[in-house]
């Protein structure tokens, strides 16, 4: 069986599944699914160098804002 954002098992009820992916330098850009969501990848073009930050309501689930912090240049 397929599970949400393609995780090895499903979340118990009352949870919310999510995955999170490292890039890989300037070759593969992180991503972020949360409750089979894609929120920040590089094919959205929304991902940027450093940390990148998904910040969703805890209650809801609802993406509230998306960001992305360069460590490198300060």
């Amino acid at each position: 069986p397929r599970h949400k954002c393609g995780n090895q098992k499903s979340c118990p009820q009352n949870y919310f599944a999510f995955k999170i992916i490292s890039g890989a330098a300037n070759v593969v850009g992180p991503s972020i699914c949360f409750e089979d969501l894609v929120l920040m990848s590089s094919v959205k073009n929304n991902i940027g160098r450093g940390l990148n930050i998904a910040l969703v309501n805890g209650t809801t689930g609802k993406l509230l804002k998306t960001d992305s912090f360069d460590m490198y240049s300060g």
